[in-house]
């Protein structure tokens, strides 16, 4: 079973520590276990636990009348919760929870289930992308177990490429982009959503994969003559330097744009080259694939 800090707690919950600490001296939710210099710690019964409360919380129901309800009784009331954002945020909040027990098969029926009702798209954005934005702070800290990253991450690249395979766009856009990841960038999910979209809007798209060295990008480039470029920063290995990536993308690439999304450009503070794009959010993504 895995331990959990109580910053694990607020990253995943949404509920500050501050709070969580007055919860439990108020109530009787949540009882932590302490290590040897008295830190606190909570098992994975409790994160599920704080995770049905906070739903609760937050769409209605006092802690007061929260604090009476058996664990039966939370996941009940979860249950029923009516509106569309709240149901969401419950198969997010199930998703947390069959991954902490590695209840892999129950991940890939509510994946199914939710694209069958609503489509691979709006699961993306409203299911898998917010997932993975909660549950990648604790991979990030080493708070859960790379085995469970790896087989959540297998079943949704799963997912993204049979909805990659099957997308079709009644209209044609005349522009190519060239996906790819660079050295040290493993992480394809959100390279592979950009897949999904541009090819569902017509978008010729030229996949050349992760961990991609820089002379092979300029090859393909030099070859096929790509209109963009597109990568997708989410954690790189620490031999990664950003600066010096930029500025090779600048010198060699200085006629052709290049797109960046991901998590490494809401830290980036520096000034960016002419030729490179920032796209921080997905709001600035659908935006940018609409303009082409």
């Amino acid at each position: 079973m895995n331990d959990f800090s109580i910053k694990d707690l607020e990253n995943l919950s949404g509920i500050k520590a501050h709070t969580i600490r007055i919860w439990e001296q108020r109530y009787h939710f949540l009882k932590p276990k302490r290590s040897d210099t008295n830190i606190r710690f909570y098992s994975s019964n409790e994160l599920k636990t704080i995770l049905n409360i906070a739903l609760l919380n937050k769409y209605g129901y006092k802690i007061s009348h929260i604090d009476k309800m058996t664990k039966e009784e939370l996941k009940e009331k979860a249950l029923s919760l009516s509106p569309i954002q709240a149901q969401q945020e419950r198969v997010i909040n199930e998703m947390i929870q069959f991954t902490v027990d590695m209840q892999m098969d129950e991940i890939e029926s509510l994946l199914d289930a939710y694209i069958m009702s609503k489509g691979i798209e709006k699961t993306i954005i409203q299911i898998i992308f917010p997932f993975l934005e909660r549950i990648g702070i604790l991979w990030h800290t080493n708070h859960i177990n790379p085995a469970q990253e790896h087989l959540i991450t297998n079943i949704i690249r799963q997912k993204l490429i049979v909805g990659i395979e099957s997308a079709n766009s009644k209209s044609s856009i005349k522009k190519s982009i060239l996906l790819f990841l660079p050295e040290g960038e493993y992480h394809e999910l959100g390279l592979l959503f950009i897949h999904y979209l541009l090819k569902s809007r017509g978008i010729k798209v030229i996949y050349i994969g992760a961990n991609v060295p820089l002379d092979d990008v300029l090859f393909v480039t030099k070859t096929m003559k790509p209109d963009h470029l597109y990568t997708h920063l989410t954690s790189v290995a620490n031999s990664f330097h950003f600066d010096k990536f930029l500025a090779q993308l600048h010198q060699q690439l200085n006629k052709i744009p290049v797109i960046i999304s991901g998590h490494l450009t809401l830290q980036y503070k520096k000034k960016i080259p002419v030729n490179i794009h920032f796209k921080k959010s997905l709001a600035e993504v659908t935006e940018y694939i609409s303009s082409l």
